[in-house]
């Protein structure tokens, strides 16, 4: 206490000239309109400043709230999409027999590898929530890879990036098939091939998944035609395909599960089998 005595005595003359500079500026602020306005402006602009700055933070807070909404519409979105089929227009007969032929889960990303030649993907619904081996992954921008094995809660996933990994694919448009497989090399770019020269592919062509297996649904988005090789001695084109999701970069993701899977392998079993 004897020091702040102390320092003010000695500053006494310093304080009164701040003190009577303060009383004058307030004065002045209140005896002429301009001024008045003037500091009027001021405050408000701080006061946008400060009340932007804590909405944006609220926004922020708020963040994953509205991101889990966003993700719950889109499940809702995926759902119906993937079990729609056209109505014959003149017999008003429904060719979607099977209401719910693709039910869809969402997941969240708990890890994930890409910088080796087998990399999978760990997410966090499993057995639990309906999940098994053998379902289609994917996320908001295109397929990402294929359940492989499942505990309670978990799952992991073969990435698209594993060297092992084979998925039938369409040059969408077309009616030519071909497999798609990934090199090892760049985690960004996959390749389709056995796409028959004949095929008319250029760069920017879209590819999608076929449909010709029962894991996966037609149409699902994969990536673009970036390059085109023809290989040599051979009658087929080696396509260059760039992913449109980011394989280093997964959040949310949705599995998907074929509910006349099971049917489709038991029938393709028999079949082999009397062959």
């Amino acid at each position: 206490m004897q020091r702040i005595i102390t320092y003010i005595i000695e500053n006494s003359n310093r304080l009164l000239f701040f003190l009577l500079l303060t009383f004058s500026l307030v004065l002045t602020v209140q005896q002429h309109a301009y001024h008045k306005s003037q500091w009027v402006g001021s405050v408000n602009v701080v006061n946008g400043a400060v009340y932007e700055q804590l909405y944006q933070l609220k926004l922020y807070l708020n963040l994953k709230n509205e991101n889990e909404i966003l993700v719950q519409e889109n499940l809702k979105l995926k759902q119906q999409v993937l079990n729609f089929k056209k109505q014959i227009p003149d017999l008003k007969i429904d060719t979607n027999y099977n209401k719910t032929q693709f039910n869809v889960f969402k997941g969240h990303v708990i890890n994930n590898t890409y910088g080796s030649l087998r990399n999978f993907i760990t997410i966090d619904v499993g057995q639990k929530q309906g999940v098994k081996p053998d379902m289609a992954v994917m996320n908001g921008k295109g397929i990402v890879g294929i359940v492989e094995k499942t505990s309670e809660n978990y799952a992991t996933v073969k990435s698209l990036l594993h060297i092992k990994t084979e998925i039938n694919a369409i040059i969408k448009n077309t009616n030519h098939f071909g497999t798609l497989t990934w090199d090892g090399k760049d985690y960004r770019y996959m390749q389709l091939i056995d796409i028959p020269r004949v095929a008319k592919v250029k760069k920017g062509d879209v590819v999608v998944t076929g449909g010709m297996s029962a894991i996966f649904p037609p149409n699902l988005p994969i990536g673009v035609v970036s390059k085109v090789f023809l290989e040599k001695h051979t009658n087929y084109f080696v396509i260059q395909v760039k992913l449109f999701s980011d394989m280093t970069n997964l959040g949310h993701v949705y599995v998907i599960n074929n509910k006349n899977r099971p049917e489709i392998q038991e029938l393709e079993t028999i079949t082999t089998a009397e062959q």
